[in-house]
C-alpha cells in the first residue's frame, strides 16, 4: 500500500455558493426585509401622521414680489426678497420643459414619483462613504424638499422626502407637480422659478427663450452659484453643452437642433440691468404708496402695480436728463480723478490693486470706472472693470487737457493709477467724463387727466435717491410770471397792454433801504405784455402785480392753479417767483393752461392686482369733460397759451423751434444768482417741467439760464414723446375778440375797460417813440408813484401797498432768466 503525506483531495461543492455564504445572504435578505418592514411600520405610525398638509402646493401661493409695470405692460421693477413670476405650464416653452426633464428627471412621466433603484444606489453610497450624500431625487422629491423640508442631508429628512413625494403624487397630476417645480426652484440672483430666471439672466419673458438659453437655465438647479452665467460664464457654458447632449440622447431634440444650439452665443445681461427702462424714482414712489396701504404684504403677495408711465417716454426722459446734466458738467470743466492709487510693477499685484480700487467706485450705467495705466497729453490708456483696455486720444482729450499737462495740480492730474470715468459717444469712441455733482429732474403729465407719463427724480437713483420731482421745494423763478399775467387778464389786461420797463423803487420798513428790483438788461421803456413775457422782463411783471394787487393775485393763483398758499409770498417779489414749488406741482399748474382751464390731480398708479390678476384697487381720476372742475375761464387759458407760444417761438424758449412745431408753449425760469434753472412747457397732450440745480443751493454759473440748463432737456424729451402726435390748433373760445391780430377779452377792449398802459407818462411815450431809453437818462431809479390806485383803463399805476412785505424781502439783485 502506497502511503502519502498529501491531504486527501477536496470534494467539489454542488451549487454556486458555499452553504455558509448562502446562509449569510439569506439571513441578510431576511434582516433587510424585517428592517424594511419595521421602517415601513415606523413611517406609517410615527412619520406619516406628521407629514405637513399639502395646502402649500395644492393651493400654491409662494412669496411673490411687488412687480411694477408701465401702462404699456413693460416691467419697470420689483421689490421683494424673492424674484418670482408665476407661469402656467402651458405657457412654458416645450424646449424649457424638456431641458429640465432631460437633466433632472427624464422618466418623470413614467415613474410614480420615486426612483427606487436610484434611492438604493444612494443608500449604498452613503454606507460605503460613511456619510450622507444627496442623490436620486426625482422632480417630485425636489418639490417636497424645496417646499416643505430643510436642505440638511440626513436619513430622516430623506425618509420624509420619500413619503411626501408619494403623498404629492397621489394629490396632484404630473403636470401640476411640474408646474410647481418650474415656479418654485431657486436659480440664483434671488430668482425663484424659470420665468424670473429668464428675465434676470436674459432680460426676456420665459416664452421667448430659445433652446440654447433654455439649456443654460436648466443647468442652474443643481448648483445656482456654480453655474450662474453672470458670475461663472465658462462653467455655465460647459453645463449647457452637457444638457444639450443629454436632450439629444433621450430624443428630446434632433441633431440639427443640437448643432444649432450648441454653436449659439448666448447673450447674458449684465448685473443690475435686468430692466429695459430706467424708472428707479417711479418704482420707489410706487413702493412707498403700496406699502402705506398693504404694509409687509407688499413684498410677498405678488401685487402687480400698473402705472401711468409710458415706457418709451420714461426712457426718453431718463436719457434727456442724463445728456443735459452731462452737457452742463462738461461746460464747467474737469475736476480731476476720483482717486489715485500707486500701481505695482508686478502684473499680478497690479491687477489686484486695480480690482481693489474698482470696488469702491461702481459703474454708473454707461459711465464706467476705469484705472489709468498710461497717460500723456496725446493718449490715455485705461483698464475697465471687465479687464478690457480702452484708449482715449485726439479730440476726446480736449476736456481733460489741463489735467494731462505737466503743470497740472496734483489733485486734478491724470496719471497712472488714477480712477477716471469713461463712456462711449454716439460713434462708439471712448471719451473721459466725470460723475456730475449737479442734479436735474423731469416730470411729464397728461393735461386731460393728470396721468404721469414720465418721471425722473434725479441724475441717478443709486447716487442720490432724493426725488427732486416731489421733494425739492425750490423757487420757480420766471416760470411763475405766467400766473401773474393770468390773474392780470381778469383785471383788464391783455397781451397788447403796455407796461413801462423803467426803474422803480418801493419803500421798505423804517431804517431799511428801498427795494429796487432790476433786470440783467438795461430798462427798455414802455413795452407790451407780450414782449415783456417773451423777454421775461422783471420790472414789467412787478408793475403788473402791483397794479392788480398782491392779495387778489395770490388768492387767484393759489385757488386756480393749486399752489400752496403758505409757499406763495404775499408781497411783490412773488412776481419773480420768490415762493416755492416743486416740479410736480408746477406741471399740474401748467396743465391748466394746456387743457383749457380745468384742474387735474397728477397720479401715478392706475391699477393694483393680486398675483392671480384680481383687481384690488383702480384709479378714478377726474378727467376734463368728466368730473374735472373748471377753475378758470377757457378764454383765460386760451390767452395764456397764445402768449406762451410767443415765448416758445420768439422769446427765451425759442430753442423749442428745433422741434418744428407751432403748438408748443412754455416759459423759462432762472432764480437769483442762477441757483435754479427751469423750463415749464406743454403741448395739448403733455405738460412737462424740467429743473436743474444743486442740492445744496449755489450758483449754476454767471452765464447759465433756464434756456441753457433746462430747455435742452425739455426739447430732447418732447421731441421723442411727441413723435407722431399731430399738431393741435386750439379753437378760439367764446369771449375772445381779435383786434389788429391781438386777442382781447370782449369786455376789456381798447374802447371798453382795457388797462391800456401802466406807468407810462407822456415823456416815456415820446422818448420810446424816438428810440430814447432810460439807460441813457441820468442814473438813479424813478420813485414809485404815491398816487391812489387807478381804475382800469387809466394811465396811472396803483400805489404799492406792500411796504412791510417788501422790507421782508429786501433783495436788490433779482435777475431775469
Amino acid at each position: 500500500m502506497h502511503l502519502s503525506n498529501s491531504p486527501p483531495p477536496l470534494r467539489r461543492q454542488r451549487g454556486f455558493l458555499n452553504p455558509n455564504i448562502a446562509k449569510f445572504i439569506g439571513l441578510s435578505i431576511v434582516g433587510l426585509a424585517i428592517a424594511g418592514a419595521l421602517l415601513v411600520v415606523y413611517a406609517l405610525i410615527f412619520i406619516n401622521p406628521r407629514l405637513p398638509s399639502l395646502d402649500l402646493i395644492t393651493d400654491y401661493r409662494p412669496k411673490v414680489p411687488l412687480r411694477i409695470w408701465s401702462e404699456d405692460k413693460v416691467l419697470l421693477g420689483e421689490f421683494g426678497e424673492e424674484k418670482r413670476s408665476l407661469v402656467k405650464l402651458d405657457d412654458i416653452p416645450a424646449d424649457m420643459k424638456n431641458a429640465v426633464l432631460a437633466i433632472e428627471d427624464y422618466r418623470f412621466y413614467q415613474h410614480g414619483g420615486i426612483d427606487y433603484i436610484g434611492i438604493a444606489r444612494a443608500l449604498v453610497t452613503d454606507v460605503l462613504r460613511g456619510s450622507a450624500s444627496q442623490g436620486a431625487s426625482t422632480i417630485t422629491m425636489q418639490v417636497a424638499r424645496n417646499v416643505f423640508l430643510t436642505k440638511e442631508k440626513t436619513f430622516s429628512r430623506k425618509l420624509y422626502e420619500v413619503l411626501l413625494a408619494n403623498k404629492i403624487e397621489s394629490a396632484l397630476t404630473k403636470d401640476q407637480i411640474l408646474e410647481v417645480y418650474m415656479n418654485q426652484i431657486y436659480l440664483g440672483q434671488r430668482a425663484f422659478g424659470f420665468a424670473a430666471a429668464a428675465r434676470t439672466y436674459f432680460g426676456k419673458d420665459l416664452k421667448d427663450v430659445d433652446l440654447a438659453e433654455a439649456a443654460m437655465l436648466a443647468g442652474l438647479p443643481k448648483a445656482p452659484s456654480a453655474y450662474n452665467p453672470i458670475v461663472n460664464p465658462k462653467r455655465a457654458h460647459i453645463r449647457q453643452q452637457y444638457i444639450l447632449q443629454r436632450m439629444l440622447d433621450v430624443g428630446f431634440i434632433t441633431q440639427a437642433q443640437y448643432d444649432k444650439a450648441a454653436k449659439e452665443e448666448v447673450k447674458v445681461r449684465a448685473p443690475g440691468s435686468q430692466y429695459t427702462v430706467h424708472a428707479e424714482y417711479v418704482n420707489e414712489m410706487v413702493r412707498q404708496m403700496v406699502y402705506a396701504q398693504y404694509k409687509e404684504d407688499t413684498y410677498t403677495q405678488g401685487f402687480n402695480v400698473y402705472t401711468t408711465v409710458n415706457a418709451a417716454d420714461q426712457q426718453a426722459a431718463y436719457l434727456a436728463v442724463r445728456k443735459g446734466v452731462m452737457d452742463y458738467d462738461r461746460r464747467h470743466g474737469y475736476r480731476g480723478p476720483e482717486e489715485t492709487v500707486p500701481l505695482p510693477t508686478n502684473a499680478e499685484d497690479r491687477a489686484a490693486a486695480i480690482d481693489d480700487v474698482m470696488d469702491d467706485h461702481p459703474d454708473n450705467d454707461d459711465i464706467l470706472a476705469a484705472v489709468v495705466v498710461a497717460a500723456s497729453p496725446k493718449q490715455v490708456d485705461a483698464v475697465l472693470r471687465s479687464g478690457d483696455k480702452v484708449t482715449i486720444k485726439g479730440e476726446a482729450l480736449r476736456f481733460v487737457a489741463n489735467a494731462l499737462s505737466e503743470k497740472a495740480k496734483k489733485e486734478i492730474r491724470i496719471q497712472p493709477g488714477a480712477l477716471i470715468r469713461v463712456m462711449q459717444d454716439a460713434k462708439q469712441n471712448w471719451q473721459i467724463v466725470q460723475l456730475p455733482q449737479v442734479e436735474s429732474a423731469l416730470v411729464s403729465v397728461v393735461p386731460q387727466d393728470g396721468a404721469i407719463r414720465a418721471l425722473v427724480g434725479g441724475f441717478d437713483f443709486t447716487q442720490n435717491n432724493f426725488n427732486h420731482v416731489t421733494q425739492a421745494w425750490r423757487q420757480p423763478g420766471s416760470t411763475f410770471k405766467p400766473f401773474i399775467y393770468s390773474a392780470a387778464l381778469e383785471k383788464g389786461f391783455a397781451p397788447a397792454s403796455i407796461v413801462n420797463d423803467a426803474p422803480v423803487s418801493y419803500p421798505a420798513g423804517p431804517g431799511q433801504p428801498n427795494w429796487e428790483p432790476r433786470d440783467d438788461e438795461p430798462p427798455a421803456g414802455p413795452m407790451t405784455v407780450r414782449t415783456a413775457l417773451q423777454k421775461s422782463v422783471n420790472l414789467v411783471a412787478i408793475r403788473t402785480l402791483d397794479n392788480i394787487g398782491v392779495p387778489f393775485a395770490k388768492d387767484f393763483i393759489t385757488g386756480t392753479y393749486g399752489f400752496d398758499p403758505d409757499k406763495v409770498p404775499p408781497y411783490l417779489p412773488m412776481a419773480l417767483g420768490a415762493g416755492q414749488t416743486n416740479p410736480l406741482q408746477l406741471s399740474a399748474a401748467y396743465a391748466v393752461f394746456a387743457n383749457g382751464g380745468y384742474k387735474i390731480q397728477p397720479y401715478l398708479i392706475s391699477l393694483i392686482t393680486d398675483a392671480r390678476g384680481k383687481a384690488l384697487s383702480q384709479a378714478a381720476p377726474l378727467v376734463v369733460g368728466n368730473g374735472a372742475p373748471r377753475v378758470v375761464a377757457e378764454r383765460n387759458s386760451y390767452m395764456m397759451t397764445n402768449l406762451l407760444k410767443s415765448v416758445a417761438q420768439r422769446g427765451t424758449g425759442a430753442r423749442s423751434n428745433s422741434l418744428g412745431r407751432t403748438d408748443l408753449a412754455g416759459k423759462t425760469g432762472t432764480t437769483n444768482d442762477a441757483v435754479d434753472g427751469w423750463f415749464a412747457g406743454y403741448q395739448r397732450t403733455l405738460a412737462t417741467v424740467v429743473w436743474m440745480g444743486y442740492d445744496q443751493p449755489k450758483s449754476l454759473g454767471g452765464m447759465e439760464f433756464g434756456a441753457q440748463l433746462a430747455l435742452p432737456i425739455w426739447v430732447d424729451y418732447m421731441g421723442k414723446a411727441l413723435k407722431g402726435v399731430p399738431q393741435f390748433e386750439q379753437p378760439v373760445p367764446d369771449g375772445i375778440r381779435f383786434i389788429d391780430g391781438e386777442p382781447y377779452y370782449d369786455n376789456f377792449t381798447p374802447e371798453n375797460g382795457l388797462v391800456t398802459n401802466v406807468g407810462v407818462t407822456v415823456v416815456d411815450a415820446i422818448s420810446n417813440f424816438f428810440g430814447w431809453t432810460p439807460s441813457s437818462a441820468p442814473s438813479g431809479p424813478a420813485p414809485a408813484t404815491q398816487a391812489a390806485p387807478s381804475a382800469p383803463g387809466t394811465q396811472t399805476p396803483a400805489r404799492p401797498t406792500q411796504n412791510e412785505n417788501a422790507r421782508r424781502f429786501n433783495d436788490n439783485t433779482y435777475q431775469s432768466p
